[in-house]
């Protein structure tokens, strides 16, 4: 499994650590965000969605629509932001058409997927956010689907 690390010192560091991520996506459309409460799930899509030319002001998390809409301004591409935390099951998942999303070729940025992960595309690219002890620095790891 090939993985990719990017360190985020703070949050100064936060929009070129996204823009790293950005680098590295290649074709991929699903990434499932895991990470403690509080490690900067949010706060980094939110980072990555300005790097790919969402307005800012637009993302947040969408806790409480469980499904937030965005639109590049820069390259008219849809980006569906989830948050799953949420989710009883995987049955109201798939009440609210989850597959539909990922098989559109949008891209989708999945916040607490272990809450689906029977219904992750099998090459969604997992995505690990873990807080260093001692600092407010964060370690994020791509992992890509084998081929």
């Amino acid at each position: 499994m090939e993985t990719k690390t990017i360190s985020i010192a703070d949050l100064e560091a936060i929009d070129e650590a996204a823009r790293e991520f950005a680098a590295e996506m290649g074709d991929y459309t699903v990434f499932a965000f895991y990470g403690e409460m509080g490690a900067g799930k949010t706060t980094f899509i939110s980072a990555l969605c300005r790097v790919l030319g969402v307005v800012e002001d637009v993302t947040n998390s969408p806790s409480f629509s469980i499904i937030n809409e965005y639109r590049s301004d820069t390259t008219a591409e849809l980006i569906y932001h989830f948050d799953c935390y949420r989710l009883q099951d995987e049955r109201e998942a798939e009440d609210i058409g989850v597959e539909d999303y990922f098989d559109s070729g949008a891209l989708c940025l999945i916040e607490w997927p272990e809450r689906i992960e029977n219904l992750l595309p099998d090459d969604t690219v997992t995505v690990r956010i873990v807080e260093n002890p001692d600092s407010h620095a964060r370690t994020l790891t791509m992992e890509f689907p084998e081929d």
